[in-house]
């Protein structure tokens, strides 16, 4: 399923912000210069709407452009996310602060591993990473796979272990451990890739 974008249209037929890439072609097509661009989510885009497109463009020259979540976001929280290139291929994962996306931490690439288990690995990793600092801040991951697999303890990946991806092997091995042997308080939330864009630990590779 096709994320949600949303269109901000500053010069054309009926300048405004559109849920579609159809109804923004309507109001660009046939209009000479029209000015329009598309943004993860909608809080993005009235931010780019309101300030205007010349404002937005030096604003973006300078990489300034502010970068505010919705507001149902909890920014008392860290995010996660994992990358991989091909599946099974190489894979990293990291974690970052939701509110500042300052990375926090960031692990790989490993050889010979799939998204389900970087996204496994990176939500346990947070998990003893909040813990070390007795910190009381959500978690946040787009997986609900991950999420099940920390909730049984258990990563349930289909993956072969082979010489490549011993290392990640190990990792699910201590990451496993540490679910059977850690209490944690830590609130796992599911963020809302649909209604908020990307989560702020993606790697930006799509």
């Amino acid at each position: 399923m096709a994320k949600q974008k949303y269109y901000v249209v500053w010069d054309g037929h009926n300048p405004g912000i559109y849920k579609t890439w159809e109804d923004c072609k309507l109001q660009t097509k046939n209009y000479p210069q029209a000015k329009y661009k598309s943004f993860p989510n909608k809080a993005t885009a009235e931010d780019a709407f309101n300030m205007g497109f010349y404002e937005f463009q030096k604003l973006k020259k300078t990489k300034t452009l502010s970068k505010r979540l919705p507001a149902e976001v909890n920014l008392n929280s860290i995010c996660v996310d994992a990358a991989s290139s091909g599946n099974p291929g190489k894979m990293e994962y990291r974690g970052v602060d939701t509110k500042t996306q300052k990375i926090l931490f960031q692990k790989g690439p490993f050889e010979q591993a799939t998204n389900n288990i970087g996204e496994f690995l990176a939500l346990v990793h947070g998990l003893g990473f909040l813990k070390n600092q007795n910190s009381n801040r959500a978690i946040y991951s787009d997986s609900r796979t991950a999420m099940s697999w920390v909730k049984k303890r258990h990563c349930k990946t289909t993956l072969k272990q082979t010489q490549l991806n011993a290392e990640v092997f190990e990792l699910i091995k201590r990451a496993e451990n540490w679910l059977k042997e850690n209490a944690y308080q830590t609130t796992i939330l599911k963020w809302d890739t649909k209604s908020w864009g990307e989560i702020p630990a993606d790697f930006g590779r799509k």
